[in-house]
């Protein structure tokens, strides 16, 4: 009987291998949940010795149309060559599956390590391939995926985490002050920019979502690919101090010119997009709080100290808001 009325609790391991057989698979009794708590993914073993990765998605997240464009949009870049991971075409001729109300797709095993972003020959291969990601991402435009705005990513987290009172009560002046603040800033810098040209991006491009094999960085999980712009899939792959930062930058930015124009004019977007994340991961927290992963593996959101930890950590957003952009040196 399930404890929780929540979907996710139906996925037990002998519902999850029946799944698997019901599409043509012949698994074995390997079964491996791997850290994913947006959607389901196990590793399943199969009779032959090989492993296939099993996405469950959240129901309720995507439409069926858009889970397709995610799937034709990775299908469309390894056609050309470019290391991504698409999902397998099952017996049926599609990629997406349903079961018992699941949307299931199944991927090939790809083992690779994290990049290792100290190497300058590394950032300049990781430009090269996310400017030959944009370079086919430029050629049309998403039809049912989102797109990344200030709107949804700030103005509605933060009004979503006020009307449902996550705000601890002695906090609601700061935030609700501090996030205005944030907002009002970022759209008069959006703006004096003249916005941004938007593409179809990975949407999450960090480096748990590179893995690295063979010399070559292969990209994975484009469970949020979206419109945005191109910087989006870059700034995530910066880290340390400014100069360390700026350094990357530079040879990320080399290799990405040899397959893609890089528009300078993105880097003033870097610490928007920052705050934007900032704020919209907490609320990310806060939607999924009833799907018991979450209690289990955040136990420290929702406290007092996190609620203050991140205004604090949003009042040096706002200063780094101020801060002049990264910059390419000649």
């Amino acid at each position: 009987m399930l404890t929780s009325d929540h979907p996710f609790v139906a996925l037990t391991p002998d519902w999850v291998l029946s799944a698997i057989e019901f599409l043509g698979f012949s698994p074995d009794a390997r079964f491996f949940a791997l850290n994913s708590y947006e959607n389901r993914v196990y590793q399943i073993g199969l009779m032959d010795g090989s492993n296939i990765i099993a996405k469950f998605y959240r129901p309720n997240r995507w439409t069926q149309q858009q889970i397709l464009e995610e799937h034709t949009f990775t299908r469309e870049l390894y056609e050309l060559e470019i290391p991504v991971v698409p999902p397998m075409v099952l017996d049926s001729g599609e990629s997406l599956a349903e079961c018992d109300g699941f949307q299931i797709a199944i991927f090939p095993q790809l083992i690779g390590r994290t990049p290792d972003m100290e190497d300058l020959d590394s950032l300049l291969t990781m430009g090269r391939f996310v400017a030959r990601i944009h370079a086919v991402g430029a050629q049309r435009q998403f039809v049912h995926r989102n797109a990344l705005s200030l709107d949804v990513f700030a103005r509605q987290n933060s009004r979503y985490l006020l009307e449902n009172d996550f705000i601890p009560a002695d906090l609601i002046v700061a935030y609700e002050s501090l996030t205005r603040d944030l907002v009002d800033k970022m759209d008069a810098q959006i703006s004096a920019l003249g916005g941004w040209d938007s593409l179809r991006i990975h949407g999450d491009c960090h480096l748990g979502n590179v893995l690295w094999s063979d010399d070559t960085p292969h990209f994975v999980d484009f469970d949020d690919t979206m419109s945005g712009p191109a910087i989006q899939d870059l700034w995530m792959l910066l880290s340390g101090e400014r100069d360390q930062r700026q350094a990357q930058l530079l040879e990320l930015v080399e290799g990405y010119n040899e397959f893609h124009d890089f528009k300078v004019s993105e880097l003033a977007l870097i610490e928007c997009l920052r705050t934007m994340r900032l704020m919209n991961y907490s609320a990310w927290l806060a939607r999924r709080w009833n799907d018991p992963a979450f209690p289990l593996n955040f136990p420290w959101f929702n406290t007092e100290r996190y609620w203050a930890e991140h205004i604090l950590e949003l009042r040096e957003q706002s200063a780094a808001l101020d801060e002049p952009p990264l910059r390419l040196l000649q």
